[in-house]
């Protein structure tokens, strides 16, 4: 793929609402959720799976030593060019990994791009160590889909239900569960509706919701502002009914 796709990936990453307000959001979860109940008595063994262009794995490597795991090829030689950050080039459905070598495996919006997500599922279970944690995020509700699941390559969108059984089936157990992006759900549901009326677009001519929902000047701050205020939610163990994500924490026991 082209490198200046990865660039342009790399700067939404850190600049666009949507991906800043979503940081901040999962690294609250993980320290209320995760961090306090780690049995590691040094750095925790984190594996993040689906690295994309590295801003998660920045903000965990404050935690514990991480492991990168991304399946293109090109995206880890970016990577490795950019950040000088160590890639493991790999499949979240054939980790290259020991069992029980992680105290925790992260997979944020991935497992939505896996058509064997349950042997995705399994994998991260083999290789966590007993007690370890299991943190998952995907896109919501299949009546949702649209354009930007289209230029994703996504297999599906999740309801709550659909997550828990995926995880439970492999044996972790579900810990805490949660929509999130609730505040835009119902403008975003609005805007997903109004878009499908539109006569069928050309190949080439879709776009995703980061070019829809544009990230420059006061929209991007206000929307970035709305979006964080689920952060203080969340934080007091408040889950939300709807949202445009979900996510699942859960315990191999």
């Amino acid at each position: 793929m082209d490198k200046n796709y990865y660039k342009s990936y790399y700067s939404l990453e850190r600049e666009h609402w949507w991906f800043r307000a979503r940081l901040e959001i999962l690294e609250n979860l993980f320290r209320t959720d995760i961090l306090p109940k780690a049995t590691s008595s040094s750095k925790l063994a984190i594996l993040n799976a689906g690295v994309a262009t590295g801003a998660t794995t920045t903000m965990l490597e404050q935690y514990g030593a991480v492991t990168s795991l991304e399946y293109d090829k090109d995206c880890c030689q970016f990577l490795e060019e950019t950040l000088q950050m160590e890639v493991v080039n790999g499949s979240l459905t054939e980790l290259p990994f020991a069992d029980n070598s992680f105290d925790l495996v992260c997979a944020f919006d991935v497992i939505e791009h896996i058509k064997e997500h349950d042997l995705a599922v399994a994998e991260m279970k083999r290789v966590l160590r007993p007690n370890g944690r299991i943190f998952l995020t995907v896109p919501a509700f299949q009546f949702l889909w649209g354009e930007h699941d289209e230029i994703n390559h996504h297999e599906r969108r999740y309801t709550q239900q659909m997550l828990v059984d995926v995880v439970a089936e492999s044996g972790i157990k579900i810990e805490r569960k949660s929509y999130f992006n609730f505040f835009l759900f119902f403008p975003i549901f609005l805007v997903r509706m109004l878009l499908k009326l539109r006569p069928a677009k050309k190949d080439g001519e879709h776009k995703s919701d980061f070019e829809t929902f544009k990230s420059g000047g006061i929209i991007n701050k206000m929307l970035y502002k709305l979006f964080g205020l689920e952060k203080g939610v969340l934080k007091h163990n408040i889950n939300f009914p709807v949202g445009v994500s979900l996510f699942v924490i859960g315990v191999k026991e």
